[in-house]
């Protein structure tokens, strides 16, 4: 039963990235949590790394869902390779220190870091200029220091947290200039060094464990949930595929930060 509940999840965790660029972690990570705390209470260890088993088996469902998203973004015209390299290398780099800060982080810390993350990333669009609303001026490129100090940012931050930088990239590529359509699009390959990155650490974080959590968890990565989870967003990917060029830019941006709203409330609730 759990791992249909995961499945369900993951197939809405595919919806969520190919429409609005996140979904491995704002919907695994609370997901996961919750079913292990639940599962296994705080007595055992499992339950006492249920936030890095979340976080770490997150990374690695987002290896799938930035592929196959960026696939079908790239088929629909929607992936701008000027917006996408090199940042995508400087996030990588910070990738690397945000998770291997993680992996040494208590489970508490990266929950309450994740839940105030998501709060200051709301805030943010709904109060400052240019993402809820744009007018009609041309996308604008990246500069150089946004590129380097920006990318190594979103990256740290990204692979602490178990997310794809996603809810930085898109405020990011929006104020640019950008629909949604594109920055959210993009935010599918940007997504992929960090959790490429963020799998590896945590799976490579199994030599600091006294002994294996369980046989099926490899480090803090738990492979029967990430199965569940992958096979359920590949379905959720190709079902929400076709809706990619039908939704209204300023709908777009209004359910973008109504679901991270619904994320922050589910961590709250756990």
């Amino acid at each position: 039963m759990m791992y249909l509940v995961l499945a369900f999840f993951g197939c809405l965790s595919g919806v969520t990235t190919v429409l609005f660029g996140f979904g491995g972690g704002f919907v695994v990570v609370p997901v996961l949590y919750g079913v292990l705390t639940a599962t296994h209470g705080t007595q055992d260890a499992i339950g006492q790394s249920a936030m890095h088993i979340a976080v770490a088996t997150s990374t690695c469902v987002m290896i799938v869902n930035s592929v196959a998203a960026t696939r079908k973004h790239q088929r629909a015209g929607n992936i701008l390779r000027a917006y996408v390299w090199p940042l995508a290398a400087f996030i990588a780099a910070g990738s690397l220190l945000g998770a291997l800060a993680a992996t040494r982080a208590s489970g508490g810390l990266v929950r309450y870091a994740f839940i105030a993350y998501l709060a200051v990333t709301i805030l943010d669009c709904l109060l400052r200029q240019g993402f809820m609303a744009q007018g009609e001026a041309r996308p604008r490129p990246l500069g150089a220091g946004v590129m380097v100090g920006g990318g190594a940012a979103i990256g740290a931050i990204a692979a602490f947290l178990g997310v794809g930088g996603s809810v930085m990239t898109v405020p990011l590529l929006r104020r640019r200039g950008l629909p949604m359509s594109k920055a959210a699009a993009m935010a599918n390959p940007l997504t992929l060094p960090v959790a490429i990155v963020g799998t590896l650490a945590y799976m490579a974080a199994a030599r600091g464990l006294p002994q294996a959590l369980a046989p099926w968890i490899v480090g803090y990565v738990d492979l029967l949930a990430f199965a569940a989870l992958a096979l359920g967003s590949l379905a959720g990917i190709r079902l929400a595929a076709p809706l990619i060029p039908r939704i209204p830019d300023r709908m777009h941006a209004r359910v973008y930060v109504l679901l991270l709203a619904l994320v922050m409330l589910s961590m709250l609730a756990v």
